[in-house]
């Protein structure tokens, strides 16, 4: 192999680098990362092959399956697509993530981060706090707050009594809206952070410029805010859906799944099959359901955020 060489002068071999020494390089730059590789084989790979795995047998939590399983194939699975309670865990999962998730932290987070930044230090001052509050609480301390808010003789009710309007039993009554709102007040203060930041990285003379031009505030807001920052509302809406999926303590806590199974979502569901009921196996087929309906829902944000890099 030569190099091109200044006219007038020859050119010269440039020698080959050994092939073991190129290997070298390589496996000291890949070396560094084979803590991380080994820890995610251990706690992540791991279990996830385990519990496949586990989702073709009759694994029980009690009695003679408990200690001799057996291979039964795609039985836990023909009884699963042919369990009417399935669909409508999957239904309730859908209603969950995407009104809690995609339209509730979304929305009110974006509205809330919109609104904080025209306001003044000392409203950003107290409103971040209210909002955050929710989000660092750990989620069994706000499930019992959501719970003593709704349930019968709780707080909501208490102000409505006081209003001289009658309670409801909210949780028995509505256990999906609560649930939602629950998870809408918990989640909503991540969503707010993640778009002031965003909104921080708008250029001023961009919406100056549109201003000049005669758009309002909706307008600046459509054309404008939004365009530039919808790397962010991807990020955020791949994050916040795959967060609210696998929520569990809070629904558990809040209603247990129920009345029934009206509020039983594919985590909730498959803990009662494993947990309640003992069929370890059919709750573990249910959860690797829902490992491959979050890794679809990963890969569909990936490649929007693909698409995003390339238009940018």
């Amino acid at each position: 192999m030569t190099t091109l060489a200044p006219e007038g002068v020859a050119a010269y071999p440039v020698p080959r680098r050994p092939r073991w020494l190129r290997g070298l390089r390589i496996v000291g730059r890949v070396l560094p990362l084979a803590p991380a590789v080994v820890i995610l084989l251990l706690f992540m790979a791991g279990p996830i092959i385990w519990a496949v795995y586990g989702s073709f047998t009759n694994t029980a939590l009690t009695g003679s399956n408990a200690r001799n399983p057996a291979w039964i194939g795609l039985d836990n699975y023909i009884k699963l697509f042919g369990d009417p309670t399935f669909f409508q865990s999957l239904r309730l999962t859908v209603l969950f993530v995407f009104a809690s998730a995609v339209v509730g932290q979304n929305v009110l987070g974006l509205g809330l981060a919109l609104a904080m930044a025209r306001a003044g230090k000392a409203v950003r001052a107290i409103a971040g706090t209210i909002v955050v509050t929710a989000w660092v609480l750990p989620e069994l301390v706000a499930a019992f707050a959501a719970y003593a808010y709704f349930t019968g003789n709780g707080t909501l009710n208490q102000m409505l009594g006081a209003l001289g309007v009658s309670g409801r039993n909210w949780l028995f009554d509505f256990p999906m809206a609560t649930v939602i709102l629950a998870n809408v007040w918990r989640g909503t203060a991540f969503s707010m952070l993640v778009y002031q930041a965003a909104l921080r990285s708008v250029p001023p003379e961009l919406t100056e410029a549109a201003s000049l031009d005669g758009a309002g505030t909706r307008q600046s807001l459509l054309y404008v805010t939004l365009p530039v920052i919808r790397s962010s509302i991807a990020t955020n809406l791949m994050l916040t859906t795959l967060q609210t999926l696998s929520v569990f303590t809070l629904i558990l806590v809040m209603t247990s799944g129920g009345p029934g199974f009206k509020s039983s979502t594919l985590p909730v569901f498959a803990y009662q099959e494993a947990f309640k009921f003992g069929d370890i196996g059919y709750g573990t087929a249910i959860a690797t359901v829902m490992l491959l309906i979050g890794a679809v829902f990963a890969v569909a944000y990936i490649r929007l955020l693909g698409l995003e890099r390339e238009r940018t």
